[in-house]
């Protein structure tokens, strides 16, 4: 989160803002606010495309969106539509969280995966059973209002 958000967020946000937020809206902490570069991303995932970063010098892709190829520092990076086919590095289960939206979701199980082209990317997992979660587990990407998160493949089409 950027400090102009948390600022906004600790001191009531401005005129138009109340303790719920920018025109009454409760604060949404899932989710970061869209910028001019980051906006094709968050339009892609809105429309169910996950898109990453690759580098027209070095080859490499890398996520989260960033102006430069973070391996080379260079700035010949391009948006690239990923598979959306990862695999389950990490995860933890979150049994209590007061903030929302994330009360209303507890049980919830955030995760790394290492997504099929390379980065590795911090996400939520949905559709799963933490009882049989398995590093190294086939993900696939799902879309949750607009945000990418990963299910299991076992059972999909």
């Amino acid at each position: 989160m950027d400090a102009t958000r948390a600022d906004a967020r600790s001191s009531g946000g401005g005129s138009d803002a109340g303790p719920e937020g920018i025109r009454g809206e409760r604060p949404r902490y899932d989710r970061p606010e869209p910028d001019a570069f980051t906006r094709p991303y968050w339009e892609a995932a809105a429309e169910g495309r996950l898109l990453l970063r690759r580098c027209g010098s070095c080859g490499r892709a890398h996520h989260y969106p960033r102006e430069f190829c973070p391996h080379c520092w260079s700035e010949d990076v391009a948006w690239e539509r990923a598979s959306g086919r990862a695999t389950l590095y990490t995860w933890s289960v979150v049994h209590r969280n007061d903030l929302p939206p994330f009360g209303d979701r507890v049980p919830y199980v955030p995760a790394v995966v290492d997504l099929a082209e390379g980065p590795r990317m911090m996400t939520e997992l949905v559709a799963a059973d933490p009882e049989t979660l398995r590093a190294g587990q086939d993900l696939a990407v799902a879309f949750r209002e607009g945000v990418p998160v990963f299910r299991p493949v076992h059972g999909i089409q």
